[in-house]
């Protein structure tokens, strides 16, 4: 029995998108390696608790197959603030992240940073 459910984990896991605009933050890579952990052993796992295991796979598979997207349509694809689907990607995406994080410092610490001789790593400890 734990072969089928390995097996069902692994086409999840195959089916799931890899975002690429966030490689430290994506939840298929996540999935991806909770399963490795998981089923070491492969087909040969022993599962210590079955019950939660296919709770836990028909849970990702309701988010895989967006089942609550499609049960309760909204009138728009937008969000209260107007911005798009699209936009929130756009805005989430690591690169743009970091950008954020270097306008958010302020003049005095971006111009110590850029005289410094220390990196600003070495700064903090």
């Amino acid at each position: 029995m734990a072969a089928s459910r390995y097996r069902r984990f692994l086409r999840l896991c195959e089916e799931w998108p890899v975002e690429e605009t966030r490689p430290q933050r994506d939840l298929g890579l996540f999935l991806r390696q909770r399963v490795a952990q998981a089923f070491r052993e492969g087909e040969n796992t022993v599962i210590s608790d079955p019950e939660a295991c296919d709770q836990m796979y028909e849970s990702l598979l309701r988010i895989h197959t967006n089942f609550y997207k499609n049960k309760y349509p909204r009138l728009k694809d937008t969000t209260f603030t107007g911005v798009t689907m699209e936009d929130c990607r756009t805005i989430l995406a690591t690169d743009i992240l970091k950008q954020m994080e270097n306008v958010k410092k302020g003049t005095w610490k971006r111009l110590r940073e850029n005289f410094s001789a220390k990196k600003p790593e070495e700064d903090s400890t």
